[in-house]
């Protein structure tokens, strides 16, 4: 029998869109923390972790930057958040559910985030979306660091719910270059879909193992991961 597989899932751009509702979030957190009006119309949130873009908006209000500071402001962000949702038509992405539907129950296959939302952030969009019973552990944000480190917390975490000894074959499902160079770092399969901001133009430079317009229908993902 084939190792187990598993699926390590990005969040944002890939298995759903907020339509840029989490922007409402972040300025809201501006102004709870920092009462300043933020100007965020410039910044490129695709691929980054929530701590990064925290970290980035702190030094663009000409604050410092800290272990503190950027945790504080996510806590604010984690409150703002799920009443910031409705304020955009967001939308999970094509086949997904299917996708995770058809693949629920089978003791082969390992379905988990690896996101660079916080926990309680990556919570709120999947309850708001209809998803959180589908998908709600993984790997997460949890402070200041490179995404790579979250995909070794995701390896770890799949590697620890198989058993001692367990090999599996993981792969990595993202819509950004961030999303296959954390992959790659931990010895996945990457798997880049372009229903992202990222153009698949853009995508293919970052060489991922399969490069897709959107995803499939169950039966050609279950064949493109090597599932029966």
């Amino acid at each position: 029998m084939s190792a187990p597989v598993a699926l390590f899932w990005d969040l944002d751009g890939t298995l759903l869109s907020t339509a840029r509702a989490g922007v409402f979030a972040i300025e809201a957190a501006v102004r709870e923390v920092y009462g300043r009006e933020p100007d965020i119309t410039e910044l490129r949130t695709a691929g980054l972790t929530d701590a990064s873009i925290a970290a980035l908006l702190i030094e663009q209000l000409g604050e410092p930057v800290s272990d503190e500071t950027v945790s504080a402001f996510l806590r604010a962000y984690e409150r703002d958040l799920p009443r910031c949702l409705p304020m955009r038509e967001g939308y999970v992405m094509p086949n997904v559910e299917a996708i995770l539907d058809d693949l629920a129950g089978r003791d082969d296959v390992l379905n988990l985030l690896l996101t660079g939302n916080t926990r309680a952030g990556a919570h709120a969009k999947l309850t708001h979306y209809g998803l959180i019973d589908r998908l709600d552990e993984g790997a997460f944000c949890v402070g200041p660091g490179e995404r790579a480190e979250i995909a070794r917390a995701a390896v770890e975490l799949a590697a620890g719910l198989l058993g001692p000894g367990a090999e599996l074959r993981p792969f990595v499902i993202g819509d950004t270059a961030h999303d296959v160079a954390c992959g790659k770092a931990v010895g996945a399969q990457t798997i880049a879909v372009a229903t992202g901001p990222i153009p698949l133009e853009e995508l293919a430079l970052s060489e991922p193992w399969a490069l897709l317009e959107e995803l499939p229908p169950p039966e050609q993902f279950r064949a493109l991961v090597g599932l029966d």
